[in-house]
């Protein structure tokens, strides 16, 4: 049922503990399509005016979860609540609080940028005394208010992107979802969409809950939760989690590399495994520990890089691989899975 009040969440955000209102409450979640468990009882909170992230590889979960918060998916099994609203008992309820920015862009193409907008203050009754200002103030906040009136069609894809979350923000909820809201866009349109959600989250109260597998986006979260394979695998800020690390990530290259992963094992009782295509281990003190790998290892090294704690290296601590060789096999496997259905 949904709850007229908000809970609230102790969220460790910089060096402050704040209580604010939880604004995504998530219990025991699962989903499941068949045999298949795409989301396997995860429990998490998001306080308002996080920017709270998702972080994995495409297969995750990450968007099963979404469209569950969304109302686009029934649970199978636990509950869920955004902005104080049952995603199951009121939908209504919580999809009038919300805001989505699909992966797959969605705008009618054949439309000018404000009849897009328009239509959508139609679906979620905007009051009509409040259309002109409000859709001036999300246009200008994207920077396309100039554009009002040209069509769709013309633009391009990151200013598609931008008009669908100026879309999102039209009828003011309270928590907008931006699913892999970069994904297909080169790396300056992507700084330029991360410039707009920050200045988002600073002019706007929301709540803002995003999906990547980018692990450059990742660091402008206030919080991320690591989901892979349907599970939260940790919770916690950017810094917290590379701290959690502890130790630095070297890479060699090798004269060979099965023999140097087997000697690292045997001399130095370490776990090492290719990655990138090359040699990868995590140890203390990488650059202390560079001349004795030099001297100690057996085999001729002919390349070797020291780099502290990232989040790749926090998903590789937790998962036992890089996002990379996660997405890297799942394309392998879905092109075998393509591959068998031709040969039918």
């Amino acid at each position: 049922m949904a709850s007229s009040e908000v809970g609230s969440t102790a969220v460790n955000v910089g060096s402050s503990m704040r209580e604010r209102p939880t604004a995504v409450l998530v219990q025991g979640l699962v989903k499941r399509y068949g045999s298949l468990e795409a989301v396997r009882g995860i429990d998490f909170q998001v306080a308002g005016g996080e920017i709270f992230g998702f972080l994995g590889p495409n297969g995750a979960g990450k968007s099963t979860t979404i469209k569950i918060l969304c109302t686009l998916a029934q649970p199978t099994a636990g509950s869920a609540e955004v902005a104080g609203y049952d995603v199951v008992g009121a939908r209504e309820s919580v999809r009038r609080n919300i805001g989505l920015v699909f992966q797959d862009p969605t705008l009618d193409s054949y439309l000018t940028a404000e009849q897009n907008l328009r239509f959508h203050a139609e679906l979620y009754a905007v009051p009509k005394q409040f259309v002109d200002s409000r859709m001036r103030q999300v246009l200008e906040m994207v920077g396309l208010w100039e554009r009002r009136t040209s069509l769709v069609s013309t633009f391009s894809g990151g200013m598609q992107r931008r008009l669908e979350i100026a879309r999102g923000l039209l009828h003011a909820p309270k928590v907008l979802f931006l699913d892999e809201p970069t994904v297909g866009l080169d790396p300056q349109t992507r700084a330029s969409i991360w410039e707009y959600i920050i200045d988002l989250k600073q002019r706007e109260d929301i709540t803002i809950f995003l999906t990547t597998h980018y692990m450059d986006e990742a660091e402008n979260c206030d919080r991320i939760a690591i989901i892979d394979h349907g599970q939260i695998q940790a919770i916690d800020t950017p810094e917290a989690l590379k701290a959690s690390v502890g130790k630095d990530r070297v890479q060699i290259s090798t004269a060979d590399d099965d023999a140097a992963i087997a000697a690292l094992d045997a001399q130095f009782g370490l776990d090492a495994g290719m990655h990138d295509g090359l040699v990868t281990f995590s140890v203390s003190s990488g650059e202390e520990f560079v001349p004795r790998l030099f001297a100690e290892l057996g085999v001729p090294i002919r390349s070797v890089s020291v780099a502290r704690p990232s989040l790749d290296d926090v998903f590789m601590s937790y998962t036992g691989r890089t996002i990379r060789d996660t997405e890297a096999t799942g394309s392998d496997a879905m092109r075998a899975l393509r591959q068998r259905f031709r040969g039918r």
